[in-house]
């Protein structure tokens, strides 16, 4: 086969230099027909192999046929039935080939964004565990929101999946904006929409802001791609080469490296999200003069043990109200219990798993009440009557009015003989 040199050769010997096809040929060392031949032709030589075909074209038609009524069926399915009797490669390729003509293909357009349009928001969950005290190290949720024009990106690190602590991270991040998009993407979280639905507290959520949240389709992660390459990024630039001694210290550090990450340029945009912040916040919805319903809260009646529960965390209440009703309030922050309006329970968030949180003023307030219940118990028991007329009447033992009336209780066991 002619080399590609020696045909870029022939055609400036012949048309630039005027040399003829047999002085060429003598030169190159090649047929005359050889150098006609590259004169002729417009295009570098190349070099094609008839194809010897595959063991799946025999096939084919076989796997066809299924896939005409079962556009989806497995490959190992597919290979039983056609009684294959090679390895899975050679028909797992032959069937990526064929099987879009069956499925189908979803083609999918490019989406611009007008400002204040959009906020992408999604759930990722770094690999580094953070440390939440009482020794434990607990992978946690990080809530990432991205804006569709001006793809300005926020984030913050929440305890858990409940619908309150991810409506929690969500006003968060809103408030921190100032104003808020039109449309919130979400993908199928259970907390947020996990039968298709939006769920009561999200509805809630978002009806107070003035915006509605839409569920992206089931298994379509390209639905809020902007959101998913920002997850990306923060696993290969934000996560590696750090430690956090706590949620509060990874969130101490994330929001500096969120302000240098939104100074970058955007190729896709052509401009910095920093920059284009401003259109997109003058055609958001202006937040109201409300909070949004978040948070985690319930209402439970206190039992014996002073202690309600938040995620697995038992937390102390002031045992003077056991046995009234009291309304728990969760933050990201802090646990507060009220009754009839009332605080009787401060505390500070754990977001260990498994932990009894005391507060020494109510243990203290728990032993000096059973003190006083164990004193008067001992006061009634020595207590003495009084007859009106001022004589004390002694207390009598039970055992003393069964033997007055002839009563045994207690009957002595006899052996059958």
């Amino acid at each position: 086969m002619l080399k590609v040199e020696d045909w870029a050769e022939i055609r400036r010997l012949h048309r630039a230099e005027s040399v003829p096809i047999k002085e060429i040929a003598r030169r190159l060392g090649v047929a005359r027909n050889t150098v006609r031949a590259a004169l002729n032709s417009d295009r570098p030589p190349k070099y094609e192999r008839e194809p010897r075909g595959q063991v799946a074209d025999a096939y084919e038609p076989q796997m066809r046929a299924l896939l005409q009524e079962w556009p989806r069926m497995p490959a190992p399915v597919i290979a039983e039935r056609i009684g294959w009797p090679y390895s899975l490669p050679p028909l797992r390729k032959r069937l990526a080939v064929i099987r879009p003509e069956y499925v189908g293909i979803d083609p999918v357009d490019r989406v611009v964004y007008e400002p204040g349009q959009v906020a992408q928001c999604d759930l990722w969950f770094p690999e580094t565990k953070v440390r939440v005290g009482a020794g434990q190290q607990r992978i946690l949720p990080v809530l990432v929101m991205t804006l569709g024009f001006s793809r300005f990106m926020s984030a913050v690190m929440i305890p858990s999946r409940q619908a309150g602590d991810i409506l929690s991270g969500m006003w968060s991040l809103i408030h921190g904006i100032g104003c808020v998009t039109k449309t919130l993407v979400w993908d199928r979280e259970a907390a947020i929409g996990g039968t298709g639905k939006v769920t009561a507290p999200a509805s809630a959520f978002a009806g107070t802001l003035a915006t509605r949240i839409q569920l992206a389709p089931p298994r379509d992660p390209e639905f809020k791609g902007l959101v998913e390459r920002n997850n990306q990024y923060l696993e290969t630039s934000f996560l590696p080469g750090r430690q956090f001694v706590s949620p509060a210290d990874f969130n101490e550090q994330l929001s500096d490296w969120l302000v240098r990450a939104n100074e970058r340029t955007v190729r896709s945009i052509q401009g910095r999200p920093v920059d284009l912040l401003e259109t997109d916040y003058l055609a958001m919805v202006p937040l109201p003069p409300v909070v949004p319903p978040i948070g985690l809260s319930h209402r439970i009646r206190l039992g014996r043990d002073y202690y309600v529960r938040v995620d697995t965390v038992d937390y102390s209440v002031d045992p003077q109200v056991i046995g009234r009703f009291v309304d728990v309030t969760v933050s990201l922050e802090t646990v507060t219990v009220f009754c009839d309006g009332k605080v009787v329970a401060r505390h500070e968030r754990s977001w260990a798993k498994q932990q009894v949180i005391t507060d020494p003023v109510h243990a203290t307030t728990a032993a000096r009440m059973r003190e006083a219940l164990a004193l008067d118990r001992q006061r009634r028991q020595t207590a003495i009557r009084h007859h009106s007329d001022g004589h004390a009447v002694a207390l009598r033992a039970l055992p003393d009015y069964d033997a007055l009336f002839g009563v045994d209780f207690n009957p002595p066991t006899t052996k059958a003989e």
